[in-house]
């Protein structure tokens, strides 16, 4: 965000806006993302800030389910972007291994991007290609994590790197050999090959120099010990030196190859570059955001309404923050609160020119939902003691200076917060003064926070337009605060009550009570009969919520009950429906059994040879018939009633044809069947398709 030429570096330092970002930069995974974050500075184009914050709010909707989104630290590549934009100039191995880090970097966080495009659009948008994946093979085969260049560069590389090594394994033991042949007396104790001025020596006595030959490279401190390359080693030291060049040349080819293959991609590492500290950046900040339970305020042009507004450097701390909402009406400009020392009144209005600033910042601030925040152009603070020798000012001259500096800049897009405006002088003078310069701020449409403990001051919300009174509830009884903002009544002082508790002498008291003015007690006494009204309210209030909360939990506990014996329910009637198929099924197998046996019974009535023999069987088909009744025989054999008379042909449920001799008045019918006489159901018979008889036919 671009910083508003209206908000001075003072503000700034006296609101602490510093220490806030650290709070969120201390959340990003790299150096350069909390660089960036500590960058941000106010912003005064609302679509701008509106697009940041939705942004942000946006990522942190994902953060609170799935914590797995990290961004990637990356190293500082802005030096090697600049070499790349040098024609002719080579990038050295530990740069180009910072680029290569990069393009990891890079890598992966467009891929995180590209993973959260469906559900985060915005944050997607950040995403850009990195150069081709052949760039980041090329760099990973030469240049190693420290910034060596690899054997792999190039065949050539690796040949004289060979040469250089065999030939120095020549060297040392050429010299360990020619160390090891002299004389005791002309070597030192411990004596080994050693390196001086990129040349293998052996160190030897100072008095044997002439003894050995050879160049000295070095002298120990004490002059003792000389450090000679034997005249038999120094064309081979020589060979070594011209092959150590040739590798160096050839490591400068590779690098200057490297930076070739690169300078054409400047543009997208770049780009790639900026896309991971940028994530970095709004990782933090959703973080952040999820950390302080911060919702996105509406950014507009409307009134102030901030909900739930929390401290930024109190918020998450040891100490309990109590929450603040402030709604300022369209006609209201100016809130004045009041109240004794202690009470959280500077930390108030320092909680909402922060929150202020670090919206405009594209931070969200710990703030509830449905806060609204306008747009501020310019920013005053004038928090503190202003005293200053160096500049002969008092603290009350120091403040006045603000003041005036205020009211010559101060306008509608202004905010201004005042912290115990009008103190330090006499106190009618300085309330007079406090007054003029809370009108004049009202009359610009100037949103201005001023904190106070004169009297005078309480009564200007009452008689002045568009200045409201606001209080931090104390308890009386206590006389400890609450912190709880209290729009719309000014707050008491408790000077005195403060003094009785700290155990000042009784007559001492009584001698400032009656000094106080007539008005001044009977405005204290008409806040302490207001702050009683409001404490036998909120005790309602508190009482109808828990009778409320109590009445809820009965409602839920009847539903948990009218569920069980829904369910209860339920399970008798899925018990009712079994127990009813296991009956049908057992009846309909007793059906069956009975039906076998009056088939089996008329079988034995039409083989009947004796009136005996037929009697018996009659009897039995009877019997078997009784049987079938008693399951429901005529549910299973009927097709439906039927009105028969004497003599039609009928045809049975055992599918015997026979001829109704009797119709009785219970709806049974008598049918003969050869030899034999049944008695069946009518709904158990149908009609048969031979002719009718007469009775005496049968």
């Amino acid at each position: 965000m671009s910083e508003v030429g209206g908000i001075a570096p003072s503000v700034l330092e006296t609101l602490e806006f510093a220490a806030a970002l650290e709070r969120v930069a201390a959340l990003a995974v790299g150096p350069l993302g909390a660089a960036r974050v500590r960058a941000r500075r106010p912003g005064s184009d609302a679509d701008a800030i509106r697009a940041a914050l939705a942004q942000v709010a946006e990522l942190q909707s994902l953060l609170i389910t799935d914590d797995s989104i990290r961004a990637e630290p990356v190293p500082d590549i802005a030096p090697a972007l600049d070499l790349l934009a040098v024609p002719g100039s080579a990038l050295d191995g530990p740069t180009l291994a910072l680029v290569a880090a990069a393009l990891v970097a890079s890598r992966h966080t467009a891929a995180e991007l590209g993973r959260l495009a469906k559900d985060a659009p915005r944050t997607a948008a950040l995403r850009a290609d990195p150069p081709p994946k052949e760039v980041d093979a090329r760099l990973a085969a030469s240049i190693a994590p420290d910034g060596e260049v690899l054997d792999g560069a190039s065949r050539d590389l690796a040949r004289a790197r060979k040469a250089v090594r065999e030939t120095r394994q020549r060297l040392v033991a050429r010299l360990e050999a020619l160390l090891h042949g002299l004389d005791p007396q002309d070597t030192v104790a411990d004596a080994t090959v050693t390196v001086r001025n990129n040349r293998y020596v052996i160190p030897v006595r100072a008095t044997s120099r002439a003894r050995v030959g050879g160049i000295v490279h070095d002298a120990s401190a004490s002059r003792a010990t000389m450090f000679v390359e034997p005249p038999e080693v120094i064309e081979l030291g020589n060979e070594l030196r011209d092959l150590e060049a040739a590798e160096q040349r050839e490591v400068q080819r590779v690098l200057r190859e490297l930076t070739d293959l690169l300078r054409p991609h400047r543009e997208r590492l770049a780009a790639a570059w900026e896309m991971c500290v940028a994530f970095d950046d709004l990782c933090a900040r959703a973080r952040y955001a999820v950390e302080v339970n911060g919702f996105a305020p509406t950014v507009d042009a409307g009134p102030l309404d901030i909900r739930t507004g929390r401290h930024p450097l109190l918020e998450g701390g040891e100490v309990v923050v109590v929450p603040f909402d402030l709604e300022l009406a369209p006609d209201e400009w100016t809130v004045l609160v009041s109240g004794p020392n202690t009470g959280g009144k500077t930390v108030l209005i320092k909680a909402v020119g922060l929150a202020c600033l670090l919206a405009q910042s594209g931070v969200i601030p710990p703030i509830g939902p449905q806060s609204r925040l306008p747009v501020f152009h310019e920013v005053f603070a004038d928090i503190g003691d202003r005293q200053s020798i160096a500049a002969s000012l008092s603290t009350f001259s120091a403040h006045v200076a603000a003041v005036r500096d205020i009211l010559e800049r101060a306008g509608p897009s202004s905010l201004v917060l005042l912290d115990e405006i009008g103190s330090g002088t006499d106190p009618a003078e300085g309330a007079a003064l406090a007054a003029a310069t809370l009108q004049a701020l009202t009359r610009r449409h100037a949103v201005t926070l001023a904190t106070t403990h004169l009297g005078a001051l309480k009564k200007l919300g009452a008689e002045t337009v568009g200045i409201v009174n606001a209080s931090l509830q104390f308890d009386a009884e206590t006389l400890t605060p609450t912190y709880r903002l209290l729009k719309g009544v000014p707050g008491r002082s408790y000077g005195l009550a403060i003094a009785r508790r700290l155990g000042v002498p009784a007559d001492v008291l009584r001698e400032a009570e009656g000094a106080v003015p007539d008005a001044e007690r009977a405005l204290d006494a008409l806040l302490a009969a207001v702050e009683a009204r409001a404490r036998e309210q909120e005790a309602r209030a508190i009482a109808l919520d828990a009778a409320e909360g109590a009445a809820r939990e009965r409602a839920a506990e009847l539903e948990s009950r009218l569920a069980d014996v829904n369910e209860r329910e339920r399970a008798v009637l899925v018990r009712e429906r079994a127990l009813d198929k296991e009956a049908r099924e057992r009846a309909r197998a007793y059906l069956l059994e009975a039906r076998k046996t009056v088939e089996a019974a008329l079988g034995q009535a039409r083989a009947a040879v004796d009136e005996a023999t037929a009697k018996q069987a009659r009897r039995m088909v009877e019997e078997a018939i009784e049987k079938t009744k008693d399951v429901g025989l005529s549910d299973s054999l009927t097709v439906g009633p039927k009105a028969y008379k004497v003599g039609d042909r009928v045809r049975t449920g055992t599918n015997t044809v026979g001829t109704v001799l009797e119709i009785r008045d219970d709806g049974e019918l008598v049918v003969q069947v050869g030899s034999v006489r049944l008695i069946v159901d009518s709904a158990n018979v149908q009609p048969s398709d031979s002719p009718t008889v007469r009775p005496s036919d049968a």
